[in-house]
């Protein structure tokens, strides 16, 4: 007899003397996981209510500070940044400010770093695709941070 684990998950264990048969989800990569800020909250096991009652009288800017500390450690999945190695590549989003028209905000690149700084910054990425991802995905928490 064969059989398949449902979508999404593989087998752990099997237990030979009473038949069970553990699975465990297959873990998916962090840019599906992560859609919202919500998610980020869940993906750090923080409780949503807990961080809006916390933040609730900071301005904008503040708050998206906050959110990007967030947003930058879920989807790092505990990477930091060693400022004590020039090598490391450390990544964050680039926008383009401004337009012809005199405003405007856009998600534009990444900008690749290599750290020459014993002070770092809370907000790299390990990699260009996670820094551009990010910038996109929260281009309106980003603009908070940068323009409020």
């Amino acid at each position: 007899m064969q059989i398949n684990p449902p979508q999404g998950f593989k087998f752990e264990s099997v237990d030979q003397s009473s038949g069970a048969i553990n699975l465990v989800e297959i873990p998916k990569d962090i840019k599906e996981r992560i859609k919202t800020f919500v998610d980020v909250l869940l993906v750090l096991n923080i409780d949503g209510k807990e961080f809006l009652e916390q933040t609730k009288n900071l301005p904008a800017d503040e708050l998206a500070y906050k959110q990007l500390k967030l947003i930058v450690q879920a989807f790092n999945e505990g990477w930091t940044p060693d400022w004590t190695n020039s090598s490391q590549g450390k990544y964050y989003p680039w926008f383009k400010m401004g337009s012809p028209s005199g405003g405007g905000f856009s998600s534009y690149d990444y900008v690749r770093w290599l750290a020459d700084s014993a002070v770092g910054s809370r907000l790299c990425f390990k990699s260009a695709d996670l820094a551009k991802h990010s910038g996109q995905l929260f281009e309106s928490i980003y603009k908070d941070f940068l323009t409020v």
